[in-house]
């Protein structure tokens, strides 16, 4: 990491911290000669990072043939300073790369669709519908051992040049939080009220 290398985290506990906190990773790769980046949901499971989508899907394939690039960021708040020069953001993110491989093992499958719902919904899986064999057959999951992976971090307050100081302008960090909002229930649901995780 050349630019501020003292930002720059590659403990795992910190790189989990910030996987587990986001909702969607950006995977790179190329293919045909074209560079594609593509947002998608992800969650992690021990020292892996997992994906999934339709079999169909060419990057999916694609991704267990070649390198890719996983990146993921997370803004904490907006930095305003006294000179558009010194703006800037609190973030973490974190960048891995390697090669995807499949999960074929069945059992391994759905415990990792498990552990990608618990994310989303705590305690969930128990109530839904059994995932179907033609389920499974249309879905390819993958996982990306996160032995290539590093963070970076900004946090605390504005940077400001010295002779800046005085300049009559409002300086500080506007803090920045993804929250949920109240819960919209289908007019054919059969349970009424969204049961929250406890």
């Amino acid at each position: 990491m050349r630019r501020h290398p003292e930002r720059g985290h590659y403990d795992f506990d910190t790189l989990a911290a910030i996987i587990d906190t986001a909702w969607v990773c950006h995977v790179s790769f190329t293919l045909d000669g074209v560079v594609h980046a593509i947002p998608t949901a992800h969650w992690r499971m021990g020292e892996y990072l997992y994906i999934h989508g339709a079999r169909a899907s060419r990057m999916l394939k694609a991704l267990t043939e070649r390198e890719a690039c996983v990146s993921i960021a997370l803004v904490d708040g907006l930095v305003l300073a006294r000179s558009a020069f010194h703006h800037s953001m609190n973030f973490r993110s974190v960048v891995a790369y390697g090669r995807f491989e499949t999960v074929d093992d069945t059992a391994h499958f759905l415990e990792s669709l498990e552990a990608f719902i618990d994310k989303v919904a705590p305690g969930r899986w128990a109530a839904l519908r059994p995932v179907s064999d033609k389920e499974l057959r249309a879905t390819t999951m993958l996982r990306l051992r996160l032995d290539e992976a590093s963070a970076k971090i900004r946090s605390g307050g504005v940077k400001d040049a010295p002779e800046d100081l005085d300049w009559p302008v409002w300086a500080g960090v506007l803090p920045l939080a993804l929250a949920a909002g109240t819960p919209v229930t289908e007019a054919d649901s059969q349970v009424a009220d969204y049961p929250h995780p406890a």
